[in-house]
This record gives C-alpha cells, structure tokens and sequence, in this order.
C-alpha cells in the first residue's frame, strides 16, 4: 500500500470519527446549561465561581 495513500485514508478516519464524536456529544447534550459562562467580559454579570460552585 502506497504510504500516501494509507496517511489519506488516516486522516479521513481521524476526521470522521472526530465529526461523529461531536455530533453524538450536541445530540445528546441537554439545552439548559447551569454553569456561568467562562468569559464574561462586559456583560454585568459578577462572577460566581466555576463549574463545579454548586450554582
């Protein structure tokens, strides 16, 4: 096999299986999200801690 080929036909394979792994993660995931948003910058929310804060 043709090493061009076989690095092709990798990388094909990592980018479906990437694709596939995301679509599967927004599929599923619920649409109410209870963490504060990293970034706030400018928005007048006060920053209430992590993910983890129990909020």
């Amino acid at each position: 096999m043709d090493t061009t080929l076989w690095f092709r036909r990798l990388t094909a394979l990592f980018w479906l299986a990437l694709t596939g792994l995301i679509l599967l993660d927004a599929l599923t995931a619920h649409r109410y999200r209870p963490e504060p948003p990293p970034i706030a910058l400018g928005s007048g929310q006060a920053p209430s801690g992590g993910h983890c804060s129990g909020r």
